[in-house]
């Protein structure tokens, strides 16, 4: 029964081994951690009551270069715009390889 049990768990391909097949995991991934990004930054605007055009004169960018931070679908931003962001709203922001 174990060999059996065994050889279940292992048919098949997992999610991520399938979107790399395909060429796609390093863009689902980069999507992925996008929306994350936004939607802390907008949790703690959100709890800190800051407007984005407050946000954006503290960062000393415009409102529009903060939009496109804030754009879950936009997924190019820079580790400096991130940081601006971060230190505005009191926070950090850290970034790893595994």
């Amino acid at each position: 029964m174990k060999a059996a049990a065994a050889a279940k768990g292992s048919v098949g391909s997992s999610f991520d081994d399938f979107l790399e097949e395909e060429g796609l995991l390093q863009e689902v991934v980069a999507a992925a951690t996008k929306r994350v990004v936004a939607w802390q930054l907008d949790q703690a605007m959100r709890e800190q009551k800051i407007s984005k055009t407050a946000l954006a004169q503290r960062m000393g960018t415009s409102r529009a270069a903060l939009d496109r931070l804030l754009d879950e679908a936009d997924i190019s931003m820079t580790l400096g715009s991130l940081a601006g962001a971060a230190a505005a709203l009191g926070k950090s922001v850290r970034v790893e390889l595994v």
